[in-house]
């Protein structure tokens, strides 16, 4: 980068003039003028001469330092750009890349892995013992009047409210309780949300394929009015075509009054409202009788259809079975590396020149241009030491041994097509040879009705890592999100979840002299520090929410939960049918 040449402006002050020369002469002066002040004139005209120059002297000043303020960050950016984004080009000029910016967690574990196997020799934790921190749960006290049951006396409904979610299992999940919140907001009556098909998803599934419909109105009967479709006048009024009715675009997050300011009026005069698409379109400040009918929606209302209950109850139970080492506990892992999700983070593993190759194609596949638009730069690099590359099985496989859990603890992996899953499942397999998967717990028979299905299949998921005792999330997203919420909920007030600080954890990966002892000494503290996160609840100020209830579901939806601290049986009616 080229520093322009800055100029140099001298002020003398006044010197020089003719007004301030001495002299030595001493002939006699001139007679005066007549009087008009002439000093205070002259000394107002210094002064005006010199504040205008005074002025423009700091300005100049102030003009260089905030140069160098602008170029200083952007020479060191730019320099670490180069170094964290384009890790050769500091091989190249003689610079070690910055610490986290690379993949050598594969380097590191055949390093350390003669000391992670005579660690098998040393007892692991107890399931029973990882969560020290304990919650005192308070006496449950009685709902709010506002929220203590079904409205006897609510006028009637003013219209209906149609919906379309789109995105996977709970971002449409998110979509529901939110449309159930809407509607107890304008007093309308919901019409089951449709599912838009999701061209990343590709899931046909309906409302009914995922959850139990009847249960869903039934239970929500007296707090907001459910209907299957709209009624025939009304269908007729729109050519029986849903699509037909007026769309009304609302941006995200939007406050209580834009409804009852924009929408509702619209709802009193047409009778119906489309909102399309509708994920993340109602801000999560509202009034507390409403923020009950998401908690009402999300852990009453909404239950698994009879074919994913069934199927995730067995995989429950079978995987409680194959934990028979821990009492019946175990560890679910929530892995995003396929193929899509390591192709979107633009992160380089240890696949080579082939792996760029073969990721550019996914992303131009997947997403076509996007990734090539002009001034976009990816940096792989400086991705990873900002935590934002998904963690490989082979990373969290070291971080669990290294935070006490050892070879004898019963894995359930929560995940999709892993991409390049022979390879990277090996180490992680070595180091917990009693890993499952729902394809492992179930017959190719059994799975068949789920098979092409996301949504199905995430439902699967979603139930096994609910009832086990550790959850660990690697990525973020709405499942990990829920998830968090809902064992939350069910375990009073504690998530008993992991989430790695991912910034600390690539470093140490990448640290080739620290010993496995150092490690896991690193990885102990990151464990404790999880614990005592996760039992954390943000403050919820009287009129404002800024995080989530759906993960942090507490104060508002303390009227629901169960205090009952037996294990799986008490926990179903959350889930199932």
């Amino acid at each position: 980068m080229g520093a322009k040449a800055k100029s140099h402006h001298h002020y003398n002050g006044g010197n020089g003039g003719a007004g301030s020369e001495t002299s030595s002469s001493t002939s006699p002066s001139p007679p005066p003028s007549p009087r008009r002040n002439s000093s205070s004139i002259s000394h107002c005209r210094r002064k005006l001469r010199s504040k205008p120059m005074s002025v423009v002297a700091g300005f100049l000043f102030l003009r260089r330092f905030l140069r160098l303020l602008v170029v200083l960050p952007l020479l060191y950016v730019s320099g670490l750009v180069m170094c964290v984004g384009v890790g050769p080009f500091c091989a190249l000029v003689g610079h070690t890349p910055h610490p986290g910016s690379v993949y050598r967690s594969h380097e590191m574990f055949r390093q350390l892995w003669p000391h992670i196997q005579a660690d098998n020799s040393t007892p692991g934790i107890e399931l029973s013992s990882v969560w020290r921190y304990r919650r005192k749960l308070k006496e449950q006290k009685p709902c709010p009047h506002s929220t203590a049951g079904p409205q006897s006396e609510a006028p009637a409904p003013g219209g209906y409210l149609i919906v379309e979610v789109n995105g996977g299992l709970n971002q449409q999940r998110s979509a529901i309780c939110n449309a159930v919140a809407l509607a107890g907001l304008l007093n309308a009556i919901l019409v089951i949300p449709r599912f838009e098909f999701n061209s990343v998803w590709r899931d046909s599934s309906t409302f009914s394929d995922i959850y139990d419909e009847d249960h869903f109105i039934a239970t929500l009967e007296g707090y907001v009015k459910v209907v299957k479709e709209l009624p025939e006048e009304l269908l007729e009024r729109y050519d029986h075509n849903t699509s037909n009715i007026p769309n009304i675009h609302v941006q995200a997050w939007a406050p209580v009054h834009y409804y009852t300011g924009e929408v509702y009026p619209v709802l009193q005069s047409q009778g119906v409202v489309r909102i399309a698409p509708f994920a993340n379109r109602l801000s999560m400040t509202v009034p507390p009788s409403i923020q009950y009918l998401r908690c009402l929606a999300n852990y009453e209302a909404l239950q698994f259809s009879s074919s994913i209950s069934h199927m995730a109850k067995k995989l429950v139970e079978r995987m409680t079975e194959m934990s028979s080492r821990s009492r019946g506990k175990y560890v679910s892992i929530h892995l995003r590396f396929e193929e899509d999700m390591v192709a979107f983070s633009c992160c380089l593993y240890d696949g080579g020149e082939a792996e760029k190759v073969e990721m550019n194609l996914v992303r131009q596949k997947g997403w076509g241009d996007k990734f090539k638009r002009k001034g976009r730069v990816t940096l792989p690099g400086l991705n990873r030491i900002n935590g934002k590359c998904p963690l490989t099985p082979l990373e969290v496989g070291m971080m669990l041994r290294g935070m006490g859990f050892d070879n004898s603890t019963s894995i359930y992996l929560a995940s999709g097509k892993l991409y390049w899953a022979e390879k990277h499942l090996a180490p992680l397999l070595k180091m917990f040879p009693y890993l499952h998967t729902k394809e492992s717990l179930a017959t190719p028979n059994e799975l068949a009705p789920f098979k092409g299905y996301s949504s199905r299949l995430a439902a699967l998921d979603y139930a096994v890592c609910l009832f086990s005792e550790v959850f660990v999330t690697t990525q973020g997203g709405n499942f990990p999100h829920f998830l968090m919420g809902h064992r939350r909920f069910i375990h009073g007030g504690h998530s008993k979840t992991i989430v790695p600080d991912k910034r600390k954890l690539v470093v140490l990966l990448q640290d080739m002299g620290i010993s496995w002892t150092d490690f896991k000494l690193q990885m102990e503290a990151m464990l404790r520090e999880s614990d005592r996160k996760g039992m954390n609840i943000p403050r919820v100020k009287k009129f404002t929410r800024k995080s989530s209830v759906y993960t942090y579901p507490l104060p508002e939806c303390r009227c629901l939960q169960r205090h009952n601290n037996t294990r799986i049986a008490p926990f179903t009616h959350y889930l199932f049918s």
